[in-house]
This record gives C-alpha cells, structure tokens and sequence, in this order.
C-alpha cells in the first residue's frame, strides 16, 4: 500500500509542477505581448508574418494581419439580359405533384392529373361457376369403420412396408429373368 500512495503522489506532484510551468508560460507571453510597442517588429522576428484568409483572429494585434480579398468582379445575372418582351422560363426542374396536393395555390397548378386506368375485365369471373349437386346429408350418413384408429395409427408402418415389398418384387423379377436368359443361352448351345 505505500508504494502506490508514493506513487499517487509522485504523478499528482509531477502534474502540479507542469501545471505552474504552463502558467508561467503564460503570464510571460502575456507580458511580452503587452511590453511591446511596435507589433510588426516581434512578427518579423518570430519568423514570416501570418496571414488570415479564413477567419477574423480574436487578438487585438493579430487582426492588423488579416488579408484582404481582392474586388471580384461583377456578377451579370444572364436572366435579367433577357428583355421583358419575352416570358421568362421556370429556371431548374419543374416541380410535379403526383402523390399529393400542395397547400399553396401557386403550386396548385403544377398537380399532375392521375391516369385513367383501362377496366380489367376477369376472365375467371365472366364463366359462371358450376352449380354443385346438394345432396341431403342425412341420406349419407354412415360410420366409419371400427378400425379406422388403428389403420390412421399404422399407416407409415404400412406405406414403409408397401416400399419393401416393391423392391422385393422387383429383384425377384430380375432374377427370373436372368434364368430365363441362362436357360435360352443354354438351349442355344445345346442346338448350335
């Protein structure tokens, strides 16, 4: 524990130390700047004068140095060359309201007239559909049969059964007809 309270204190004295030197630092600059009569001189013995074209500098003795622009030329707006005899044309693109109508009246004008939609007919629709027989359900009224719990119950069993059985059917198939072919082979042999 007493090692990091030196050290706190170390770094919190080390701070306190840079702090006075940055204050005087100031008072000095401060001091010379108020010391000094003829501005220009100290500009020119700090290094080149500085100029500012962007901004307006906030120290009294920095504002002398503020650069000019020089005098542009004048702008002729190539519009007003246009006598008034001739109607001025709407400069950049035109508005079109085409999802809303504009508050402004002046707007109004330029709301754009919805298109007429040609009529879909349906062709489904034009066919009538077709009258189904009604039957009295009461005519049809049967139970299901008892087993019918069990069969919904074996069902994949079944239909995984009927799958195998295919197969087999078909491998039988194969075999026989591989005999058959030995057995005409043979004869075809037996002949020649």
């Amino acid at each position: 524990m007493g090692s990091e309270d030196e050290s706190i204190e170390q770094k919190s004295a080390a701070r306190k130390e840079a702090l006075r030197a940055l204050r005087a630092a100031k008072e000095l600059s401060e001091s010379k700047e108020e010391g000094e009569g003829d501005d220009s001189a100290a500009v020119e013995q700090d290094g080149p004068a500085m100029k500012f074209r962007n901004y307006v500098p906030q120290a009294k003795e920095l504002q002398d140095s503020k650069v000019v622009p020089p005098e542009l030329p004048k702008f002729e707006d190539p519009i007003a060359a246009i006598p008034p005899a001739v109607e001025k044309k709407e400069v950049g693109p035109a508005m079109k309201f085409r999802n809303y109508v504009p508050q402004a009246k002046e707007l109004q004008d330029s709301k754009v007239v919805p298109p007429e939609l040609p009529k879909f007919e349906d062709p489904i629709a034009a066919i009538p559909p077709a009258v189904e027989k009604k039957e009295d359900p009461f005519v049809n009224i049967a139970p299901k049969k008892p087993n019918w719990d069990l069969r919904r119950d074996v069902q994949k069993k079944l239909d995984k059964l009927e799958r195998r059985t295919q197969k087999a059917m078909y491998k039988l198939m194969e075999e026989h007809e591989k005999e058959r072919e030995t057995v005409e082979a043979d004869e075809n042999a037996i002949e020649s």
